[in-house]
């Protein structure tokens, strides 16, 4: 499947933009995976593995939060129009809501000075007293504190840490036995930056503000495999079911496929963005270490991508530029 796409990736990896992939393809209900390249370079060349570990970065944010926000909603335990300050009373605005929050339309400046050097209950007073801009709802501004807002409320309504319901709602349904937060072996993880305050990160995960707020993020923190992600993807174009496990409602799916945002005119769906192209929408989320999906829930095709691009440095204008290159490639060979 996909040999000029097979191509772009090699070439990715031959020009050191990638230390290599774990990548697959679904089309006509047949799964195929490659694995190529490295899974480290730094200290030393490792090959990957069958069962790599990749911190998934802002994956975390489709997988499992907006699925379990969609799971509430289906489940009237929550409203798109109700506003977070219901739910989290010490959140200042008093104007955002959880559409907007799920579209990334609260023009909410997530700027914190001194972040990284503070600790989980300062972080979350700080990310609390944050109000939008006058661009609220009419403006697409991706950021990860809508996310872990939404991580808040979820915790608020289970009364749980946010992983172990993301445990209970969707990775132990569907069997994702390798996708964690807390990896046991850190030699099974695809290691990412070699950070200049944290040394080599392996094992743990590679976002600043994931890092300080562990088990209650929302927006990245995920630990996951090639054989996970593509089992998560199955569900999705399965819509929302696998291996005779519901997860999401069939209509649920479906209306993702929709511009959920405010005035429904920007383009993008609840958690996911939407990509448009000659056959139809499709659902695409990306991840700042160098991972994407994208899921044509109507032609039944899916592109699940994995890497660690971030290691041992970052080199994002590149890689963007080589990760938009390999998305339009692999449009272009879905149409042949």
């Amino acid at each position: 499947m996909y040999p000029e796409t097979r191509k772009v990736i090699q070439r990715m990896i031959e020009q050191s933009i990638i230390p290599g992939a774990s990548y697959a393809f679904i089309k006509d209900g047949k799964i195929e995976m490659h694995r190529d390249g490295l899974a480290a370079t730094v200290p030393r060349k490792e090959k990957i593995q069958d069962n790599q570990q990749y911190d998934v970065a802002s994956l975390t944010k489709v997988m499992l939060t907006t699925t379990t926000i969609l799971n509430l909603l289906e489940n009237k335990l929550i409203a798109l129009e109700d506003l977070v300050h219901s739910y989290l009373p010490e959140f200042k605005s008093r104007k955002v809501t959880i559409r907007h929050l799920l579209t990334h339309t609260s023009a909410l400046n997530g700027f914190i000075p001194n972040r990284d050097n503070l600790a989980a209950n300062e972080l979350k007073t700080a990310l609390f007293t944050l109000v939008p801009d006058n661009t609220l709802g009419e403006k697409v501004q991706y950021a990860d504190i809508n996310m872990i807002l939404l991580g808040y409320i979820i915790e608020s309504i289970e009364n749980e840490t946010l992983f172990s319901v993301f445990e209970k709602k969707i990775i132990q349904p569907l069997n994702l036995n390798a996708s964690t937060y807390h990896p046991i072996n850190p030699m099974q993880c695809a290691p990412t930056q070699n950070h200049p305050q944290r040394g080599m990160i392996r094992g743990k995960v590679h976002d600043p503000k994931a890092y300080i707020l562990g088990d209650h993020c929302g927006s990245a923190g995920l630990f996951s495999t090639l054989n996970d992600t593509v089992r998560f993807s199955q569900m999705m174009l399965q819509k929302g079911m696998l291996d005779g496990v519901r997860v999401l409602e069939e209509k649920t799916v479906l209306e993702l496929l929709e511009d959920r945002t405010p005035n429904k005119k920007l383009n993008r769906s609840l958690g996911w963005d939407l990509l448009t192209r000659r056959d139809g929408k499709s659902l695409f989320h990306t991840g700042f270490t160098g991972t994407f999906i994208i899921l044509n829930i109507k032609s039944q095709e899916a592109f699940i991508f994995l890497s660690n691009r971030v290691h041992p440095v970052s080199d994002t204008i590149t890689y963007l530029a080589e990760r938009n290159h390999l998305i339009e490639t692999y449009f272009l060979e879905t149409t042949v």
